[in-house]
């Protein structure tokens, strides 16, 4: 193999185990502080009190067994609930230790994935996490043994320890704050019925559960999260070139950049939801993300699949296999939940599937590489387009209600490397967009039976960049330095057909940018970084909630500045 691919392979895996950290209180942000810092909002909180169930206190797993804890529902305070949030926190004493999965689970079903941050010699990290999850009401509703999970070692070489503390919120209702519906039946997609646990997936695997659901199921949807997987062939994917040809020059895995999670039931495909990078506080060079880590690095957020046109099908009282796998997975990690919303006033729900156009993505490759004077210079492009229909109608209590999905799914990488005996330049630009048009026709349960159209369209991207430069310097010594964008995008707006012509409108846009520079001897060792700087903003706006804008700067490894409110009006500022 050519020595540019050990130089780039020994590199990351360098950089990605330079490793430490150290517990300091849990503080707000603040300028000139080295503590974790993310834009990211405290989920909104209803007007009332929380009934608070603590989950775990301070544990701190050493070996990566799962830590068991039992989670019992709130005393005398019965739901519907208007809110359900989950907040944990975690912390990382000083020392030496990698980035590792935390997860927390109630029975087998998830309710948080993230990473960990990383510690240095003298200094311990810690962090807040918050999600949502009163979607997930009816799992709370009995007593139930749950578990945290932190896959990490402890010994001579990793000397930290990862602790950390959970309890779910639990805000009652009040006329301010009526209950939202929630999901009837949660059915967790974990291999294990009892407690869940990781799944790791190659592109041959499926990960599938069959369950017989109720008789009157009337809406369907999958929570997916998938990830690349850390210290794996598939952490820098969106790095790979496909052909064995250039593959001596840089990182390669099979299957080319492309990569995509795909719903099926009973063998049917059923849906999609995009891969892209998780970029983890380890990645690529662990300078970049300090104090400010990557984009949802700390909490893996799930996307929402639809599947509700098969309703009918899931009621027929046959069982019915649930799989979702990734297609060129080498592996990724993955988990993924059941969420059924039945018809109260009826025990058995009639239909069909009445359309389904999505077949198989169908990527195409385009690669051009020439070399002049020793230096090779090429470019990869990785493109995958594909629209699809699905639609299916279900007889209810209510009426006949029809559902149709329209979604055009695209993804984009676009390589652009040179390569000569002391200079190494590669090039990234990756996007995953889903541009969705859902439509529902029929009568509704909560609106005295009135005929109605509902139509939200939804456009959800993940455009990434990554600029990696190495040189090699006369005396043998080298820099890399690593120029890195994100973004995730969502916006949406709900629209009825009726004399209200009511919208329902929602945008959330984060982004995060970092860059450094790290030195490194002749032998491969770390010996310092130079020029690092980062920035993270969270923006999110809609027609129900107030306006949340934040900006944060970071430089050489301390928060710099922190800008709240800009992008919003006055008025809607919170």
């Amino acid at each position: 193999m050519n020595k540019n691919y050990f130089r780039i392979a020994a590199l990351l895996i360098a950089v990605a185990l330079l490793i430490a950290t150290g517990a300091i209180a849990q503080t707000p942000l603040h300028i000139g502080s080295a503590n974790t810092a993310t834009a990211d909002p405290p989920e909104a909180r209803p007007n009332t009190t929380p009934c608070v169930v603590q989950l775990f206190t301070n544990v701190g797993p050493t070996t990566g067994d799962p830590q068991p804890f039992t989670f019992t529902p709130p005393a005398g305070c019965p739901g519907p609930w208007a809110k359900v949030i989950l907040s944990a926190d975690f912390s990382v004493n000083a020392g030496r230790q990698q980035d590792r999965t935390t997860s927390i689970w109630i029975g087998a079903t998830n309710i948080l994935y993230g990473s960990a941050m990383q510690p240095q010699a003298d200094l311990g990290r810690t962090w807040h996490v918050e999600r949502d999850v009163t979607d997930y009401s009816s799992l709370f509703t009995k007593p139930q043994p749950g578990q945290l999970t932190v896959l990490t070692a402890v010994n001579a070489r990793l000397t930290s320890i990862i602790s950390g503390s959970a309890s779910l919120l639990f805000f009652p209702t009040a006329p301010s704050a009526p209950a939202p519906v929630t999901a009837d039946v949660v059915l967790p997609l974990s291999l294990d019925p009892v407690l869940g646990g990781q799944v790791f997936v190659t592109g041959a695997d499926t990960l599938s559960r069959t369950f017989t659901m109720p008789n009157n199921v009337e809406r369907a949807f999958v929570d997916i999260i998938v990830r690349n997987a850390s210290a794996a062939s598939d952490e820098f994917y969106y790095l790979c070139v496909p052909d064995p040809a250039i593959a001596a020059q840089l990182l390669t895995c099979s299957g080319t950049t492309f990569r995509e999670a795909e719903i099926t039931i009973d063998g049917q495909p059923a849906g999609v939801a995009p891969a892209f990078p998780r970029i983890t506080e380890g990645s690529i060079d662990p300078f970049l993300w300090r104090p400010i880590p990557g984009l949802i690095a700390l909490n893996f957020r799930p996307y929402r699949v639809d599947i509700t046109p098969f309703a009918a099908l899931l009621s027929n009282g046959q069982p019915h296999e649930v799989g979702v796998k990734v297609i060129n997975a080498n592996p990724f990690a993955l988990n993924g939940t059941v969420l059924l919303y039945l018809d109260h006033g009826s025990s058995q729900i009639t239909g069909g599937l009445e359309l389904n156009t999505l077949g198989g993505p169908n990527p195409v490759t385009k690669q051009s590489v020439s070399t002049k004077d020793g230096i090779t210079l090429g470019t990869v492009t990785v493109k995958s387009v594909r629209d699809f229909k699905i639609r299916g109608f279900v007889n209810t209590s209510h009426g006949r209600v029809d559902t149709e999905i329209a979604q055009k799914v695209e993804f984009l990488n676009k390589q652009k490397f040179t390569i000569g005996a002391s200079a190494f330049d590669q090039n990234v630009n990756q996007t995953s967009t889903v541009r969705s048009l859902t439509t529902v026709k029929g009568s509704s349960g909560d609106r005295d039976g009135d005929a109605r159209e509902q139509i939200t369209a939804q456009v959800t991207e993940f455009p990434i960049s990554v600029d990696i430069a190495i040189t090699t310097h006369a005396d043998g010594s080298l820099t890399q330095t690593a120029i890195i964008g994100e973004q995730h995008n969502q916006s949406s707006i709900t629209t009825e057909g009726d004399n209200d012509n009511r919208a329902v409108s929602k945008v959330i846009n984060t982004a995060a940018n970092a860059q450094d520079t790290v030195l490194f001897s002749p032998s491969f060792a770390i010996l310092g970084n130079q020029d690092q700087t980062s920035s993270q903003s969270f923006f999110s706006r809609s027609t129900k909630v107030d306006c949340f804008s934040r900006t944060i700067t970071a430089a050489n490894g301390l928060l710099t500045s922190i800008a709240d409110g800009k992008s919003c009006p006055r008025d809607r500022a919170r």
